[in-house]
């Protein structure tokens, strides 16, 4: 039997392991380990017990058998409590395992790479790891498992302190240890239900798991008596809201979360520098500019009246002076990638902002794998709306032709509209929005929204670029755009009365041009 302690490492991720397993013993623990780990540990001078000497059997079928041995599930599943298991571990001569500290074999990071075939990836799916971390974990009153390297300094500052692990600490352990193996599973069962036995690749996986890490309990949720919490998915992409830092302000809200995401992912797929504004889950303004300032300024030309109390976002780190100019007004949330050394101080006193930085990788453009959307007693997958258009992929359908500024104008509008509610409508110019019209049964009403937005604004809709999500399913919506003075129009098409509209946009002598591309956004 082992003179005191015992502690089994097996990492994948070998961060930190060496400076811990000495950690361990100068709390007095004997070290087990194996293969690489082992290695490791030995090269560093440490004092370590190979798993394969302990067991008195040799690691096999290529490392594939090396912990599958009652001498190591006996040692960390049996019960301090009962008589009968130490009796059976002193009939067997097998010691005791305290404490496991074990990450996994790099599925995720295996199939992540391009070259990874069906066979690197299945021989990347650990099994004796994922055993002794559900044996640790089922033990947890008499055993720690350590999954993870953030966890160390905090392991060995208590076994230090307490001599060992008090109740809670074991408890939290095993509740990461099972997140853990759930979320190695769900992994493998996703790539793996996503493949036939031929190889070939299907978009959606034929059962789907998910998973995610709570960053905080909020308040309550879209109303005052719904529950709700926020979570950050288990590899979150760089560039996504979940990365944010909180500078200052209250907690965040749900429907703060919700609204500022939908601000975060629009602005972010601007190139040039830009500042969206959010109400509701809806811009009510867009702009690209020079500078954060004067992209914030047009923004909030479109519609100050539903900006107040918004969602402000800059794809851009901003300065003292646009901070001071955003602060100027009531606003829930502010977003940028960064802030320069002055601006927090321009907004301090206003305490209850919440101002969010946000870093984006250059290049950062990736999406969410999937959109999920519940529905009831199951949920919808889609794969995220990234169907863009560019210039050369515009069909003109009139007889005029929009102007290169008219047809940057349709871009920056049809860039706008994807992000909206639909029915969707955005007149716009010049890189800024002039009126958004969203969310409405017909799309006629959105068209009369927008068109009021900017009149109520002071804005002049003349020569303006127009924006449809979908398409116009009559012509009332080509005459009212018409009416109030805009000269182009871009939209999917696909109507069965487009010959009718068309028509109707050569009469008012309106350009017009088709994507192909619908934007629904429900």
């Amino acid at each position: 039997m082992a003179p005191g302690p015992q502690a089994l490492l097996s990492v994948s991720d070998k961060t930190g392991a060496v400076s811990f397993a000495r950690g361990l013993v100068d709390c007095g623990y004997t070290l087990l380990s194996t293969g690489g780990t082992s290695q490791a540990l030995a090269t560093a001078g440490l004092a370590v017990t190979d798993v394969a000497s302990y067991t008195g059997f040799p690691e096999m079928l290529d490392g594939r058998v090396k912990t599958l041995h009652p001498k190591v599930h006996a040692g960390i599943l049996a019960r301090r409590d009962l008589p009968a298991h130490r009796a059976a571990l002193a009939d067997h001569a097998i010691p005791l395992i305290d404490l496991v500290v074990v990450n996994l074999y790099p599925f995720r990071e295996t199939v992540a790479r391009p070259d990874c075939s069906f066979d690197d990836a299945i021989e990347n799916i650990d099994i004796g790891g994922p055993a002794m971390v559900r044996s640790a974990a089922k033990n947890w009153r008499h055993v720690g498992v350590v999954v993870d390297p953030a966890d160390y300094d905090h392991v060995l500052a208590e076994l230090a302190q307490l001599r060992g692990l008090c109740d809670a600490t074991r408890f939290a352990l095993m509740q990461k240890a099972f997140a853990h193996t759930a979320s190695y599973d769900g992994a493998i069962a996703n790539w793996l239900n996503a493949r036939s036995a031929s190889g070939a690749v299907e978009r959606f996986p034929r059962s789907f798991r998910m998973g995610g890490e709570r960053i905080q309990a909020l308040r309550y949720g879209e109303n005052p008596h719904q529950a709700a919490a926020f979570y950050r998915d288990e590899a979150p992409l760089p560039g996504g809201l979940a990365s944010f830092r909180q500078l200052q302000g209250k907690a965040l809200s749900y429907n703060n979360i919700a609204d500022a995401d939908a601000a975060w992912e629009c602005v972010r797929s601007f190139a040039g520098p830009a500042c969206v504004i959010v109400k509701h889950a809806n811009p009510c303004g867009v702009a690209v500019a020079a500078t954060p300032l004067e992209a914030y300024r047009a923004a909030l030309a479109t519609d100050p009246l539903s900006a107040f109390g918004g969602i402000i976002a800059f794809n851009r780190p901003v300065d003292a002076a646009t901070v001071e100019a955003v602060a100027a007004q009531f606003v829930e949330v502010l977003l940028a990638p960064g802030y320069a050394d002055d601006a927090p101080a321009a907004i301090a006193q206003r305490k209850n902002v919440r101002v969010l930085e946000i870093p984006l990788p250059e290049g950062a453009t990736a999406r969410n794998d999937f959109d999920i959307k519940r529905v009831g007693g199951g949920f919808l997958l889609q794969t995220p709306d990234d169907g863009d258009v560019g210039a050369a992929d515009l069909r003109v359908v009139t007889a005029r032709r929009p102007t290169p500024a008219q047809r940057d104008d349709l871009l920056f509008a049809w860039r706008v509209a994807k992000f909206v509610k639909s029915n969707a409508i955005v007149y716009a110019a010049r890189g800024r929005t002039l009126g958004i019209g969203a969310g409405q049964m017909s799309r006629v009403d959105s068209t009369r929204i927008a068109a009021s937005k900017a009149a109520q604004a002071g804005l002049s809709l003349a020569g303006a670029a127009v924006a449809s999500d979908a398409f116009f399913p009559f012509r009332d919506g080509v005459d009212v755009v018409a009416e109030n003075g805009a000269a182009a129009i871009i939209q999917p098409g696909g109507s069965v009365r487009d010959d009718e509209v068309i028509a109707a946009a050569d009469e008012r002598g309106i350009a017009m041009v088709f994507t192909g591309v619908r934007h629904f956004r429900h």
